[in-house]
């Protein structure tokens, strides 16, 4: 089954990887330094794809930092073939958060404002255009309104292998069509790759350190189960605006397991109960908030549903259908199949066949009820889900009671809604009820459908706004002060043609050029694996004056 987006979005193979001869968009994006973080855990199987994927870019990163944690493969190592700075942490135990402000105590005092640094997932792939667009919109002046504070990623899946990869992608492809039709508005900057400005990280340290923002050490919340959703609620707290432009794409592993998948999406909705408990109840987590209320009552609809089927069945002895209500339910059901179009006509036929991914809705249903009845039981939860020996111990101080009370709260939970069910029933209202939730569903869809975003104008925009780039008094970094009279003298250079920056194949003409390959397929098809090294000329170099182009 192919890849799950359109070629002309997303330029890349359904292994996450750019396609051969892409070039993209030359133009650069400003003058403001870049450094590219990837915190990795024994990441040696994907890091290589990801620096790989940095070194396409049409805007190449003045630094690359991999943060090795706990690594006991060899991740160090292949980092530092493709010539990399390689840190390595010092005692954490923090998690990702740890080891991102473990780096970034260091690294932020020597960057200025107007510089940016990208976080991106050892396991991504990003589209060789994310730092150029990223980095465009993240240098968007206020024009009254907020500053961009961070441009986080879109992501889609690979490797597309296997019914459960494809239904996972097709969950992403429309999460990417309703931040299409949101004008890249963000709910979270992804931490699979996201652009920040300095500036904001240094007003989120400072507004953890003085109240500003709930209490904390760093940039990254180190208690945080989803440290890039607490990164964007405290950004938002700031007054910074938070933009996932359609450009911005990046290629993320899918969980090869059911019980993978569970854990991961355990831990992001955990996660984000959490952190809205953290900031309480403010305009800022108002959205989403309500976005949890709407999840809750669909996760309860089931439940109500089944058991006023039931209980006619059991009463009247058949069930009858309305042509009606078959209808809407069928506009759903086809507005479910029309948001997967861009990822292929299989994508199409998987969500055609509704039950698939009506017994995957159910499983995330188990996911919800499970983050809310473990973060009501206070239960011990472990941020990997890959290194259960290391959590051993961890997990045996898991508090048995914790669990007891979980199953507690999930049978009060459905008894509730069961008991509810057949009080409506009784009184006549239970179908009524389920009328209105099913009307409300197919206005939902319909509104999708239309692309429209009402509440845009209330919440803003990530639309780009519009401004003329060529005038010399527009801020040229990325989030710091305006620097009138400091124009931009672009440099571009194309690569020679036996020389392509690219993680994909290309032609070896001359195999003698001091780089490793390893043959694949055909002979005259190479790759690059564990050493890498700059083209001579770059692909693509900026400056403020051409002299200064290395």
């Amino acid at each position: 089954m192919g890849p799950a987006f359109v070629q002309q979005e997303r330029d890349l193979t359904s292994e996450g990887l750019t396609k051969p001869g892409y070039l993209g968009d030359m133009g650069d994006a400003g003058p403001g330094k870049v450094v590219a973080i990837i915190p990795a855990h024994d990441e040696a199987l994907l890091i290589g794809e990801a620096l790989q994927s940095l070194a396409a870019q049409t805007r190449i990163a003045d630094e690359v930092i991999v943060i090795s944690d706990r690594c006991s493969d060899q991740t160090g190592p292949i980092a530092a073939a493709h010539g990399v700075d390689v840190k390595v942490t010092v005692d954490n135990v923090d998690k990702k958060a740890g080891a991102l402000n473990q780096v970034l105590a260091s690294l932020l005092p020597r960057l200025s404002d107007n510089d940016a640094v990208l976080i991106m997932d050892a396991d991504g792939s990003l589209s060789p255009g994310f730092i150029s667009e990223a980095a465009l919109r993240l240098r968007e002046p206020e024009g009254g309104g907020p500053r961009v504070g961070g441009v986080g990623g879109i992501f889609l899946g690979y490797p597309l292998k296997g019914f459960l990869a494809h239904i996972q992608d097709n969950e992403y492809v429309r999460y990417a069509r309703e931040i299409g039709r949101r004008k890249g508005r963000a709910d979270v900057l992804t931490g699979t790759a996201t652009l920040f400005s300095v500036r904001a990280l240094r007003d989120v340290e400072r507004a953890r350190a003085n109240g500003g923002l709930p209490p904390g050490t760093g940039v990254c919340a180190p208690d945080a189960l989803t440290e890039d959703n607490e990164l964007t609620l405290a950004l938002k707290h700031l007054g910074y605006r938070c933009v996932s432009p359609k450009a911005c794409t990046v290629g993320t592993e899918l969980m090869p397991t059911s019980a993978r998948l569970f854990h991961q999406r355990l831990r992001w909705q955990r996660g984000a109960l959490e952190n809205l408990r953290t900031y309480g109840l403010t305009r800022q987590t108002l959205p989403y908030v309500g976005r949890q209320v709407m999840t809750y009552a669909g996760v309860a609809f089931v439940p109500f549903f089944l058991t006023a089927l039931i209980s006619r069945l059991v009463t009247e002895g058949s069930i009858r259908w309305s042509w009606f209500w078959l209808f809407v339910t069928g506009f759903v059901i086809a507005e479910r199949v029309w948001a997967v179009r861009r990822g292929g006509w299989r994508s199409v036929v998987l969500a055609g066949m509704v039950v698939p991914e009506a017994l995957y809705d159910l499983m995330l249903h188990g996911v919800y009820v499970r983050a809310l009845t473990d973060s009501a039981a206070h239960a011990r939860e472990t941020w990997d889900h890959t290194k259960l020996a290391e959590f051993d111990r961890t997990r045996r101080g898991w508090h048995r009671w914790s669990r007891v009370a979980g199953g507690l709260y999930t049978g009060v939970l459905l008894a509730a809604v069961v008991g509810l069910s057949l009080a409506c029933t009784a009184i006549g209202v239970a179908w009524p009820i389920i009328g209105g939730l099913v009307l409300a569903g197919a206005a939902l869809a319909a509104l999708r459908l239309s692309g429209l975003d009402p509440l845009g104008s209330l919440l803003g925009t990530g639309e780009l706004a519009a401004f003329d780039f060529s005038l010399k008094a527009e801020p040229q970094g990325f989030g710091g002060l305006d620097t009138p009279g400091d124009a931009l003298t672009y440099v571009t250079r194309q690569a020679p043609a036996s020389v392509r920056l690219r993680s994909t194949w290309r032609q070896a003409d001359t195999p003698g050029d001091g780089l490793t390959y390893m043959t694949r397929q055909a002979p005259a098809s190479v790759r690059l694996r564990s050493t890498w090294r700059q083209a001579d000329p770059p692909v693509v170099r900026w400056a403020k004056n051409p002299e200064h182009v290395p």
